[in-house]
C-alpha cells in the first residue's frame, strides 16, 4: 500500500502508528563519533522490487577537511538513472561548515550537473558559478542528513534545516523523531530511530531510519511523491573506522 504522509511534522507524529521516542530512551543512546569514516552500501527498491544499489561514504582528509560521497545506479525495463553527489566540508566545534557540493545525473533523459560553492568570505552561495543566495547557515543536499545523525546521537528529537538542494533551490525541511522500530534489512536485523522529513511546499515526503548501534548511520530511506512510493533504499553492507 502506498503511504501518504501528512503536511507538517505535528500531523505526522499525531497520525503515525509509531510512538514518539521519549526522552528517557534517547538519554540512554550510545556515545559516538558522528564524523568517523564509514562506507555503506544499500539495495534500492520500488514497491518491493530490487532495482539497483546505492553507496554512501565519509572520509576525513587533511586539515580538518571531510568528503561525503553518494552514488546510485538503478534501472527498470529500458530506463536507467545514475547519480553522484560529493560534498566537501569542515567541522568547527562539532558544527558542519559546508564548502562545496557537486551533483551529477546521467541515464535516460537529460543529463544534469550542478555545482554549489559556499563562499564564507563573501557570505554568498554560488550555484553553477552564479551568486544565488546569501550564506545563512544553509547546508547542502547531503550534509543535513549527516548533521541529523550527530544530533540524534545527542538525543534531539526535532530538527529544522535550511538546505540548497540538488537543483540549486533553497528549501526548508522540518523533521520529527517518530519512534524506534526493528527493521529486517539485507544487512540483517537492526533497531533504528525513525524520522519523518517534511519539505515545505513539496509533494515529496520521506521517512528515514538511523541505527544507534551503527554510529547512527542511515540504514533506510523511503521517499514518496503524491502518495506513491518513489524509492526505498535499505542497508546491505557497512564498515566504519575511527577518523
Amino acid at each position: 500500500m502506498a503511504l501518504s504522509l501528512p503536511l507538517n511534522a505535528t500531523e505526522l507524529v499525531a497520525g503515525s502508528d509509531t510512538p514518539v521516542v521519549k526522552n528517557e530512551v534517547v538519554d540512554n543512546l550510545p556515545k559516538v563519533d558522528p564524523f568517523a569514516n564509514f562506507a555503506a552500501e544499500f539495495k534500492a527498491y520500488r514497491y518491493g522490487k530490487e532495482l539497483g544499489k546505492a553507496n554512501i561514504s565519509l572520509s576525513k582528509l587533511d586539515n580538518n577537511q571531510y568528503r561525503l560521497d553518494y552514488s546510485s545506479s538503478v534501472s527498470i525495463f529500458f530506463l536507467s538513472d545514475k547519480r553522484k553527489e560529493t560534498s566537501y566540508f569542515t567541522v568547527e566545534e562539532n558544527k558542519i561548515i559546508p564548502k562545496s557540493y557537486v551533483f551529477k545525473r546521467t541515464g535516460t533523459g537529460s543529463d544534469k550537473h550542478m555545482r554549489i560553492e559556499f563562499d564564507h568570505e563573501k557570505g554568498k552561495i554560488l550555484v553553477n558559478d552564479r551568486p544565488s543566495f546569501p550564506l545563512e547557515d544553509q547546508l547542502d543536499n547531503q550534509l543535513y542528513r549527516l548533521d541529523l545523525q550527530a544530533k540524534l546521537a545527542l538525543g534531539e528529537t526535532q530538527f529544522d534545516y535550511r538546505v540548497i538542494n540538488d537543483r540549486g533551490q533553497y528549501r526548508e525541511y522540518q523533521m520529527q523523531v517518530l519512534g524506534i522500530e526493528t527493521l529486517s534489512l539485507p544487512f540483517g536485523e537492526v533497531q533504528a530511530i525513525k524520522v519523518g522529513i517534511v519539505r515545505e511546499n513539496s509533494s515529496r515526503n520521506t521517512f528515514a531510519w538511523f541505527s544507534p548501534a551503527l554510529n547512527f548511520q542511515l540504514v533506510r530511506l523511503q521517499q514518496f511523491k503524491d502518495g506513491d512510493e518513489q524509492g526505498d533504499i535499505k542497508l546491505s553492507q557497512y564498515s566504519a573506522t575511527r577518523s
